[in-house]
């Protein structure tokens, strides 16, 4: 069953419509990991193949007999003479470069011996000639066109230095000391170092592949293999890099230098694709490996079903990644991937500046790769452990994750439309199910503590994610518990779209291109901190807005009540806090949760004293309070469950009302603020007495504290009387005159002042009198007609005085307005 399938119609329209959003928001053009032809999965009837002792097939050496000895001379005895007889045995019918032999395999079956040396290819490096030199073929992102599987046979080294197409149980090793002892260099000419293309069984051995403009040893589309003790170093994009494959294993293999990961499994066999945590096999084993000083360490777009153990995974920009990020891939979206006992350390590095200053714009060649410069391929948060955007049912149990200055773990969704999707069903189908527990997080292996900056950082999004208890906080506060069990899950969520603000500053930081030097403002991923980051800027322009129009609020309407100001001091609080909680620092402490929690408060306190004057605007204020009371609660306490969206999402909607509705009421012209009330609750604390006279015969039409004028009025603290007079609130006025509506206003004539809530009821309040008379009021605290007569005692009479009228106030309490 689909995830959408689990809600209703309406949240599945909600999260259409916020997707359809995002896709409009997403500026940058889709990027593509690793483009190839369209190429399916093995159909899994291979095998892992083993290693072959025993004598070569076919040796490749260089003729330079002097340079060959020098490079053995350290070599333990045993190996150095194994190696001079195989010389001896080369130099009458072997090879001097590694494609020739190959082009010699005629079986399967057949090892080929590389003695130590540097293999540079040259017959390989002239330039295409004939049909080679004009192929018809489309062209990636990257510039390099997009072959089939038929013109890389024709064309074997338009792209590839060494080109193994369709062989079958093929085994090359180096016979050096260490893996440096054979280099392979496509001294930046060549796109792939090494390409087996469709050539089950093979097996590469003990040397060192390098310099390439994508990656030095790639396997395509093959049902068996393993790479054993080689290193691959200073690439455009991959050191190894296996795809759409079955049956691989990695082993003691090193990898570093690289545009974008030194291990790529991507693309490997979906083979466990609708199962659980339990599986009965996984198609490509990673172990004993050392990854460092790339942009990440190991990455896997569709890295399915993938074993990864007891590596280390350090010194890069991100230590391990799987995504659902790249369109063009099989086995989307991601799943099954297993990491178990790696130590996953320090990934700190920041290589971002290479793009800013242009050094990644010179030819690769100028680039200055040996010395340390990696040129970062795509956008992803520096200074992290393990990054999974858009994964599902993936473990990571007992690794050592310490020292980064980001976070450990990070998890996002992808929604299925940036993979090239667009069904309605998939768009929430992936971050489901990624268990994070038994791993050692702020400690090295010696116990000795090594903090990561947050232990989490999870944008809110899915169901079934769970994790162990941190020592260095998260972002949100709280996180569904994993149990014992894999499987059981203590506190889970399921929502369908995570929380706004993350989303915002994953859409800023995906907005990045090294071809085009593009790197995003207002991310942190790029080097932008404090006032430059878009989360502090979100949440200093909100704190702006809310500042103002809660300020006018309150000083228009509320300044005289106690409750009012102790919640706007607990509204400027939460405020501050809300802005210092979105740095880097403080976003995975409590902080951010006390803010909303003072928010809250605020919002709740303004709500009430509003109750007696506007009550609708009380109810939404009170409404608002609550959201983000119960927002504080589902990120510091416990994550709620079986609602779709975060309580934030709703919040904010409400806000963007709240705030408008605030500024209508604060704005127009109205009554003075309340004043504390006095004996007997008369705000003034004692009324102008008002003689009685005859009852209007009309009912009473106007809603609570109506205006002053020529006419009959009703409700509580309602009066009418009629007269002339000025009035600070009023306005000035001869003869019989009235405001309407705020109540302002000034002129002559009669009417009759309404509030907000004039007219559905016809009532008189238990405190509503009417008078009738002329007179002018007097004194400070003068009232005509707005609240005369006595609680519960209708009484009506003339009265007329002289005296100033700064301080008349006409309708006084009048209706409830917006």
């Amino acid at each position: 069953m689909s995830w959408t399938r689990r809600f209703p119609a309406v949240p599945a329209v909600l999260l259409a419509a916020l997707l359809a959003l995002l896709s409009l928001l997403v500026a940058a053009p889709a990027a593509s990991a690793h483009e190839e032809r369209p190429v399916e999965l093995p159909d899994g009837t291979g095998s892992v193949p083993a290693y072959r002792e025993g004598e070569p097939d076919l040796i490749v050496c260089k003729t330079d007999r002097p340079a060959f000895e020098r490079r053995i001379s350290a070599f333990p005895d045993a190996l150095k003479q194994r190696n001079l007889a195989l010389y001896e045995r080369c130099e009458k019918n072997g090879f001097r470069d590694l494609q020739a032999a190959v082009d010699a395999v005629d079986r399967p079956g057949m090892n080929i011996a590389i003695l130590p040396g540097l293999y540079e290819e040259e017959p390989s490096l002239t330039a295409p000639t004939g049909e080679c030199a004009s192929l018809k073929a489309p062209n990636s992102s990257l510039g390099y066109q997009i072959l089939t599987y038929e013109q890389q046979a024709a064309c074997r080294h338009n792209q590839n230095l060494v080109a193994i197409l369709g062989k079958t149980d093929l085994q090359i090793e180096g016979t050096g000391a260490s893996r440096q002892d054979v280099v392979i260099d496509a001294k930046y000419q060549k796109l792939n170092g090494i390409r087996a293309d469709k050539s089950n069984g093979i097996y590469f051995r003990n040397f060192t592949a390098q310099r390439t403009t994508f990656n030095s040893l790639y396997v395509l589309a093959g049902d068996g293999f393993v790479i054993d003790d080689v290193l691959t170093r200073w690439n455009d994009e991959y050191g190894f890099l296996t795809f759409a494959s079955d049956h691989g294993l990695y082993k003691n293999c090193e990898s570093y230098g690289n545009g974008d990961s030194g291990i790529y499994p991507g693309s490997a066999s979906n083979i466990n694709d609708g199962r659980g945590y339990d599986v009965p096999r996984y198609s490509i084993e990673i172990t004993g490996c050392h990854s460092h000083h790339n942009m990440v360490g190991y990455s896997g777009t569709a890295g399915d079903s993938v074993y990864v153990h007891d590596n280390e995974f350090d010194q890069n920009m991100g230590g391990a990644s799987m995504d659902s990020a790249f369109p063009g891939h099989p086995g989307l979206p991601q799943n099954h991937a297993r990491f178990e006992r790696n130590l996953i350390h320090d990934n700190n590095a920041d290589y971002y500046h290479y793009v800013a200053d242009g050094t990644c714009a010179k030819p690769p060649a100028e680039r200055g790769y040996e010395q340390g410069v990696v040129c970062p391929q795509i956008s992803m948060p520096p200074g992290t452990g393990i990054i999974t955007a858009g994964g599902n049912w993936n473990l990571y149990e007992n690794n050592w994750v310490y020292g980064h200055q980001r976070a450990g773990f990070f998890l996002s969704a992808v929604p299925a439309f940036i993979r090239g999707e667009e069904e309605l069903s998939k768009q929430a189908d992936t971050s489901h199910h990624n268990r994070y527990a038994g791993n050692i997080l702020g400690k090295d292996k010696s116990g000795a503590s090594r903090p990561n900056g947050m232990d989490v950082w999870w944008d809110g999004q899915g169901r079934g994610n769970c994790w162990q208890q941190g020592p260095d906080g998260s972002t949100p506060g709280t996180l569904p518990q994993c149990g014992e069990r894999r499987g059981a899950v203590s506190g889970a969520s399921a929502r369908l779209a995570g929380e706004p603000v993350k989303l915002a500053q994953l859409l800023v930081c995906a907005d990045y291109s090294v071809q085009a030097r593009k790197l995003p403002a207002g991310c942190d991923w790029y080097g932008s901190r404090g006032l430059q980051r878009v989360e502090t800027q979100l949440a200093l322009a909100v704190a702006a807005v809310l500042l103002l129009v809660g300020g006018l609020l309150w000083w228009r309407r509320l300044r005289a009540s106690r409750l009012a100001g102790v919640a706007a001091l607990l509204g400027l609080a939460g405020l501050a806090l809300d802005v210092a909680g979105s740095t880097m620092g403080l976003v995975g402490t409590f902080v951010p949760a006390l803010a909303l929690l003072c928010l809250g408060l605020w919002w709740t306190g303004t709500g009430l004293a509003l109750r007696p004057t506007r009550p609708w605007l009380a109810r939404l204020t009170l409404l608002l309070g609550a959201l983000t009371l119960l927002d504080a609660f589902d990120k510091a306490v416990l994550m709620i469950p079986w609602i779709p969206l975060s309580p934030a999402w709703i919040r904010s909607l409400v806000a963007v009302l709240w705030i408008l509705w605030a500024v209508i009421a604060a704005a127009r012209p109205g009554s003075t603020p309340a004043r504390p009330a006095g004996p007997g609750g008369d705000p003034a604390g004692a009324r102008v007495p008002v003689p009685a006279g005859p009852a209007p015969t009309r009912s009473a039409e106007a809603g609570a504290g109506a205006g002053v004028g020529s006419g009959a009025g009703g409700g509580a603290e309602a009066g009418v009387g009629s007269g002339s007079g000025v009035g600070a609130e009023v306005g000035a006025g001869a003869g019989a005159g009235a405001g309407a509506g705020a109540g302002a206003g000034a002129g002559a004539g009669a009417g009759v002042e309404a509030g907000a809530e004039a007219g559905a009821e016809a009532r008189v309040g238990a405190e509503a009198g009417v008078g009738s008379g002329s007179g002018v009021g007097a004194g400070a605290e003068a009232e005509a007609g707005a609240e005369a007569g006595a609680e519960g005692d209708p009484a009506a009479g003339p009265a007329a005085g002289p005296g100033t009228a700064a301080d008349t106030e006409r309708g006084a309490a009048g209706g409830d307005r917006p």
